[in-house]
């Protein structure tokens, strides 16, 4: 497919178009920069959720679950599930995907996980730019739900507008969790798998964490029970997202965090492409491969070395 037809394609909906793109964006292939230059102009439209939280708190069941209400009252979703990468493939292990097939047959459902690759933060590197291809696509809502793996998890504050924290009854010390980074960045906290015994005492330690915490909110997140298996509390949450979202639009939050996040894309494609562009003048040269020579001799350190050569890289582009 040629950049024409893929932009053509997304833009029309075709979804064989999006699957495309965001396989060539995992793939750092060039035409999908090209791609989504031209997409850029279309986007800004959706609102997107991050739903993030330890293992076992049922995310995937939980964004099945709002995906349903969302399409009930007629919102169109996409689903960015960032798994695992498989150690032989490099590609997602795919769970959160089984787990969401009853929306596969859903045309206004997109679902696509994508591998962490070892990037760290709970999120694919490639994530932004998959989020941006379904924004563009003209998905209403756009969930993103990070690995689960703890503290780490922060990242997808850059990408989303709302985000759910999702937790269950005795999940653990709860002294360290609210120290947890990720209990940080809640918008809504999701106590789920509300069947369970003590979750009214885990929606009370939230809420304690919270009474304690010194920062002035415009917004404090309140608490919500759910169980994703009967689907008790989806509504209400999903009631709770749209009271969110309306807060960020009347208080200007929402421009306020567009703005840092188009700061972050430019911040973050300036670095990529400046290493880049340096690993690809210097590595392979001969006082490059000889510099690591040094280093493993430790005749030099590689703090300096990097100094060194990244000097000269900015010094040769003056000229």
């Amino acid at each position: 497919m040629s950049v024409a037809e893929l932009v053509d394609g997304i833009l029309n909906k075709k979804r064989r178009y999006l699957a495309r793109l965001i396989s060539l964006i995992e793939e750092e292939d060039y035409d999908a920069q090209e791609v989504l230059s031209q997409l850029y102009r279309h986007t800004g439209k959706a609102h997107v959720i991050g739903v993030t939280g330890p293992p076992g708190s049922g995310k995937s069941s939980l964004v099945t679950k709002l995906t349903a209400e969302f399409r009930k009252r007629s919102h169109t979703v996409g689903i960015i599930c960032v798994d695992p990468s498989s150690p032989f493939t490099g590609g997602a292990l795919l769970g959160d995907r089984i787990r969401m097939q009853e929306h596969y047959l859903d045309d206004e459902v997109y679902v696509r996980s994508m591998g962490t690759r070892g990037h760290l933060g709970g999120l694919s590197r490639a994530t932004s730019d998959a989020v941006t291809a379904i924004d563009a696509f003209g998905k209403d809502i756009i969930f993103v739900e990070t690995v689960g793996t703890g503290q780490s998890e922060v990242e997808v504050i850059d990408i989303a507008h709302t985000i759910l924290v999702t937790d269950v009854p005795g999940s653990g010390d709860d002294i360290q969790a609210s120290k947890a980074g990720i209990m940080e960045i809640a918008d809504i906290f999701v106590v789920n798998k509300m069947d369970l015994p003590g979750a009214d005492k885990k929606v009370t330690e939230i809420n304690a964490m919270l009474d304690l915490d010194p920062r002035e909110r415009e917004w404090r997140p309140p608490v919500l029970l759910t169980n994703s298996r009967t689907g008790d509390g989806i509504p209400e949450l999903v009631e709770k997202i749209l009271e969110h979202y309306k807060h960020l639009t009347e208080t200007g939050l929402l421009e306020k965090k567009g703005l840092q996040r188009s700061r972050d894309e430019l911040d973050q494609l300036m670095k990529y492409k400046l290493t880049q562009e340096l690993s690809h003048k210097l590595q392979g040269r001969p006082e490059y491969e000889e510099a690591i020579k040094l280093i493993a001799k430790r005749k030099k350190d590689p703090y300096s070395v990097a100094e060194e050569l990244i000097a000269e890289f900015l010094f040769s582009e003056s000229r």
